[in-house]
């Protein structure tokens, strides 16, 4: 299937921060759509996009951003994306694409395939990008280049939906895997949930007195619990089962580590952490 520039007429991105500003800038710059439309019930979150040029008009009428589009980005928190959905069926012209950035696949791909009235037209994505920086004032038009992205296409995705969705990631410079939801959500449930909850578990047992202390090895390790709070609580209610199995292995291994020091155990310490050090190279 060959696809050129210029592929959807009109894209709106509903929600403007860090991800849906730098797609719309992404867009733009690759020359995929005449048209970005921000939707955001923020002006305050329109008017940074404005003027960042992350996309050229900012609404916080829902049926006029909508309306006529080609291709509608749900980029706002999980539980947002899933509230959104009832609400936009009925202004979705018919063909309209519709694909999501969020991090949790399962719930949002039941939920999209379950109210959208032409539901083969949903794709779900997760562009593995992002930091904990928010807002449009830090978007970026090369956020995704050289990242990964996971879609989640089901049997019922229409595959030219899939196509122009895959297509878009690609031309902006995301490396492309396709996977069910319920195997993104376990991988993720591992490779970025885990890591945010222990940043954050990490920084909860720190005194306040010794912070002062704290040298880059600290800020490295938990930078990303500078992430917003709610949005990661948001994430972790809507994967518990998988979050759940990922946190109790992650505590029987800390509980290997508080016996091997307690035992005075250097060789079971100096075998595992040579083992976490190996995999911590192939990153």
């Amino acid at each position: 299937m060959i696809i050129r520039s210029n592929i959807f007429k009109k894209v709106t991105i509903v929600g403007v921060g860090l991800i849906g500003g730098s797609l719309g800038l992404a867009l733009k710059k690759y020359k995929l759509t005449k048209q970005v439309v921000g939707l955001s019930y923020r002006q305050s979150s329109l008017t940074q996009a404005l003027k960042n040029k992350a996309i050229d008009v900012g609404l916080t009428d829902t049926e006029k951003a909508i309306r006529g589009s080609d291709l509608v980005v749900l980029a706002t928190p999980v539980n947002t994306i899933i509230q959104l959905l009832p609400n936009i069926k009925g202004y979705l012209k018919r063909g309209c694409i519709v694909t999501d950035v969020g991090s949790i696949k399962g719930k949002i791909v039941e939920e999209a395939e379950k109210v959208l009235p032409s539901f083969g037209f949903f794709v779900g994505s997760h562009p593995l990008a992002g930091s904990e920086k928010k807002g449009a004032m830090f978007a970026d038009p090369d956020l995704f280049k050289g990242s990964q992205c996971i879609m989640t296409p089901t049997e019922a995705t229409n595959q030219v939906a899939k196509e122009k969705v895959k297509y878009l990631w690609t031309k902006i410079g995301a490396k492309v895997t396709f996977l069910s939801a319920e195997k993104h959500d376990m991988a993720l449930a591992y490779v970025s949930h885990l890591p945010h909850l222990l940043a954050y578990g990490l920084m909860g047992t720190m005194p306040d007195e010794l912070l002062e202390f704290g040298s880059q090895g600290l800020k490295d390790t938990t930078r990303i619990a500078s992430s917003t709070p709610q949005m990661w609580t948001d994430i972790f209610m809507a994967n518990p089962k998988k979050v759940v199995k990922s946190l109790d292995e992650f505590v029987e291994e800390l509980g290997i580590f508080r016996k091997a020091i307690i035992d005075r155990d250097q060789k079971t310490l100096t075998n595992h952490f040579t083992k976490a050090k190996e995999k911590r190279d192939k990153l």
